[in-house]
């Protein structure tokens, strides 16, 4: 057998160690040192997989606890004694080898002599030496069940613990760290039970106390002679300077783990102890991180400046400074960056390398439509209108996000750019997330495209008189239906305006659907009725989504497919800073509606604290009596014993009852059923209550021009973008309006800061930016997107960073638009492993 001496003396050491009850004294230094010599002269012995094992199972050995000790060399010399039991006249398999083993391998835990399968990242957690069942079961419970997940399960927050001192120089207060040598240690009986360790620790400038308490166990850690490192806070205890419980291991020349560095602190779960843990990610980082294929092509590593993945892995977990921590985040930062715009772009492309409905542009179609309009359009607003106009003149399909902010008149955009596709002769489709707003969006394109003559191919228009009987009983049922009279209809060149939800009956469904299908309507309005299979269009030529965040990928692209690949316009009213844009809309491009239009009243805003709630109530009374209505937001349906906030149903019931008796309160939440909340809401704005109180349903669109003041409790609870949804319910009428922010948390930093921003801020835009700065992106839409990346390490707030990932997917995908090219293959599955991960989450 080749390095039978050297397997030999190992085991003879392992056995000396297991014989003294495995105190790492069996050799001078410990065993780690001794194997870290031995690897060196071990030759051939190390083509083993039983010694292998051996070795994998002994790495750390200096920091478990002697029970661990004890069953790992129990298992190490098991391993190595199993190369001197083979068949006569067989050898030993080395690594190498392509021989079968003698019997088939089964899991370590129930054969401790089977060998070892080599440790990759693709190997599942049960494979990492030494991990005991209950480890691999809580890891689970935390997404983690390979190696290559345990690499990227990170680290979220680091214990600086890098300032070493001596004794003399230690400062009461500071969290230090000091290598020192044991020169006492004792046991000692607590009052309260149980006992305390008391450990006394010197160096050449003087000595300190370490105080350890039910932890008995560590006397046997602590001998005298020993020399140990250990970091925590100085105390002062009887004028003594002391340390108490302080994070420890005994000095090597080795890497420190738990101390004397920045200290990472993985998330963990019920079954996981942080030493242990700590220890277990150590050995598979050493092991396996270097193993890693980089995925970043060398030309991009080397124009971005970007250290490898093995080293940015390994820096991640154990970095050695905080600069190479923050290169370690700057490198796996990039790449989350990078998959999401290689994702977003590589859509965009296939989407635009379709053909589409070239639109031709029709001045007098729109001359007419602004000559109708009771207003002038914002600068913001003739801007917009002519970006869309340009991307629709093109024969590729339009896809072009319309954000801005609340009032700021998305609505006669969309109005304009449907007029130009219906009077080329294709539909339109507006897509909303609630009947009641789609119900008002119908209203609004109604009067805004009453009375605008289309151009019609002749074919389209018949006189009454050329119609047969069938035809025209068809055409009179769909205009009863849309509720035009002759003179609405402009004899046949008039806009046909549909509204399709669930809530119609039977027979004028039916009749919709027909109308929609021969193309009798040009403009429909609706919910998620619009893409159901029952819905088949004549011509598709724009579809039109509203309050995009409240929608999925694939609803959006099952409302495309309705048409040969019709021009896309998405609305958002809800602000998004530039970087949540890249990221979640990178696949269209923007357009920002910036200005409000002019005589818009300033919704006056103030912050109050629980105990001027009555103040609130007076205020709301005094509006009511000049006949005007409010809001009352909440953040929660029912009452809960973990949150001391007032419920929509308690604060309902308070103040139908005791506050506002005389006055009509009225009542809706997310847990009512649609056509529930449609009758309060509608009711609410027939004036037939003077309160609502309500939660975050009504976060969206629903336009109450009697209503001015919005009162919210419990305010930190929202993001300030929700915040100025909530506001933008007030202010939509004549009247001066008012948003009033009930929150206690004064001595929160971030809450002051967010609610006096409220106060004095009135741009949406700039409170998003505010908003994704304080909370960050998790915290931007109150609920996770659908759809939206979930980010480890990079920051939206960086946004050099995204920029940087934005400029390097556009150059790969102009080289390679498919990444097709073998030096691609890596980035592309790691890219797709990524988005498929995305879109399982969202």
């Amino acid at each position: 057998m080749d390095g039978k001496d050297q397997i030999i003396r190992l085991g003879k050491l392992l056995a000396e160690e297991q014989r003294r009850g495995c105190d790492d004294r069996a050799v001078n230094g410990g065993l780690e040192r001794f194997l870290t010599a031995w690897r060196m002269d071990a030759g051939m012995a190390l083509r083993y997989e039983a010694v292998q094992q051996a070795l994998e199972l002994l790495a750390g050995y200096a920091v478990l606890d002697q029970a661990t000790r004890r069953a790992r060399v129990g298992i190490a010399l098991e391993s190595l004694r199993s190369l001197f039991r083979a068949q006569p006249n067989s050898q030993p398999a080395p690594v190498a080898s392509s021989a079968m083993p003698t019997r088939a391998p089964t899991r370590r835990a129930s054969c401790p002599d089977a060998p070892a399968r080599p440790l990759t990242p693709d190997s599942p957690l049960d494979d990492v030496p030494g991990i005991t069942r209950q480890m691999v079961q809580s890891f689970r419970r935390l997404g983690v069940r390979t190696v290559r997940d345990l690499l990227y399960h990170f680290p979220h927050r680091y214990d600086d613990f890098t300032s070493r001192k001596t004794i003399a120089e230690l400062q009461p207060g500071a969290v230090e760290t000091v290598i020192a040598e044991v020169l006492d240690a004792r046991t000692l009986p607590m009052k309260s039970g149980g006992s305390r360790l008391d450990v006394l620790v010197g160096d050449e400038t003087g000595t300190l106390k370490v105080v350890f308490f039910r932890q008995p166990w560590l006397a046997q850690r602590f001998l005298v002679g020993t020399k140990v490192v250990l970091s925590g806070k100085i105390g002062v205890y009887d004028g003594l300077r002391q340390m108490a419980s302080p994070e420890w291991q005994p000095f090597t020349d080795d890497d420190l783990i738990h101390v004397g560095r920045l200290v990472p602190v993985h998330p963990l779960t019920r079954g996981l102890v942080e030493r242990s843990a700590r220890a277990l990610i150590k050995q598979v980082v050493d092991r396996c991180a270097p193993m890693l294929e980089d995925h970043l092509p060398p030309a991009v590593r080397e124009r971005t400046g970007l250290m490898p993945l093995p080293q940015a892995i390994a820096q991640i977990h154990f970095p050695d400074s905080r600069d190479m921590l923050e290169q370690a985040r700057r490198r796996l930062g990039f790449d989350e960056f990078l998959f999401i715009q290689l994702g977003v772009l590589q859509r965009k492309m296939i989407w635009q390398a379709q053909r589409g409905y070239a639109i031709t542009r029709r001045d007098d179609v729109h001359e007419a439509f602004l000559r109708r309009l009771p207003f002038e359009l914002t600068g913001a607003q003739v801007r917009a209108i002519e970006e869309i106009f340009a991307d629709m003149a093109r024969p590729v399909p339009m896809a072009r996000l319309l954000q801005g902010d609340v009032g700021s008149g998305k609505t006669v955009v969309a109005a304009a750019a449907a007029l130009q596709v219906i009077a080329s002769g294709y539909q339109a489709a507006l897509m909303a997330p609630t009947e009641i707003l789609a119900e008002q969006h119908y209203r609004g394109l109604r009067a805004l495209l009453g009375n605008v003559l289309v151009p019609r191919d002749q074919r389209q228009v018949l006189a009454e008189d050329d119609l047969d009987p069938e035809q025209r009983e068809r055409l009179e049922e769909i205009k009863r239906i849309l509720g035009m009279s002759g003179d609405d209809d402009l004899d046949g060149r008039g806009v046909r305006v549909a509204l399709l939800t669930g809530s119609l009956g039977a027979k004028e469904r039916r009749r919709v659907l027909e109308g929609i299908a021969r193309g009798d309507i040009d403009l429909i309005v609706g919910t998620h009725a619009l893409i159901t299979e029952s819905v088949q269009y004549a011509a598709l030529g724009l579809a039109i989504v509203d309050e995009q965040h409240r929608f999925g990928v694939e609803q959006r692209q099952r409302l495309k497919d309705k048409g040969y690949n019709p021009h896309m316009l998405v609305m958002t009213a809800t602000p998004i800073p530039r970087t949540l844009t890249l990221t979640i809309y990178g696949d269209l491009d923007v357009s920002v509606l910036d200005e409000l239009p002019p005589g818009r009243q300033e919704i006056k805003t103030r912050w109050i604290t629980t105990v001027e709630r009555d103040k609130a109530y007076r205020h709301i009374r005094r509006e009511v009596a000049k006949g005007r209505q409010a809001f009352v937001i909440c953040p929660l349906v029912e009452e809960s014993e973990k949150v001391d906030l007032p419920s929509a149903e308690e604060m309902h019931a308070t103040l139908s009852r005791d506050v506002f008796p005389d006055l009509r309160v009225a009542l809706i939440h997310g847990k009512m059923l649609p056509r529930e909340k449609d009758a309060v809401m509608i009711a609410f704005r027939n004036h037939e209550f003077d309160i609502l109180v309500a939660t975050a349903v009504i976060e969206v669109g629903i336009d109450v021009p009697n209503a001015t003041t919005i009162l919210i409790e419990g305010a930190e609870r929202f993001g300030l973008a929700q915040l100025h949804q909530f506001r933008g319910r007030v202010g939509r009428g004549v009247h001066q309006s008012y948003c009033i922010l009930v929150c206690d948390k004064e001595q929160n930093e971030v809450t002051r800061q967010r609610m006096e921003a409220m106060e004095t801020i009135s741009d949406g835009f700039r409170l998003a930016e505010i908003d994704l700065h304080l909370r960050g992106p998790g915290e931007f839409f109150g609920t996770r997107q659908s759809g939206t990346p979930d980010l480890k390490v990079a920051q939206l707030t960086d946004v050099r960073l995204l920029q940087t990932a934005y400029r390097e997917a556009q150059k790969i995908l102009a080289d390679d638009p498919q990444l097709e090219r073998p030096d691609h293959a890596l980035l592309r599955a790691k890219m797709d492993a990524f988005w498929v991960e995305t879109l399982q989450a969202g």
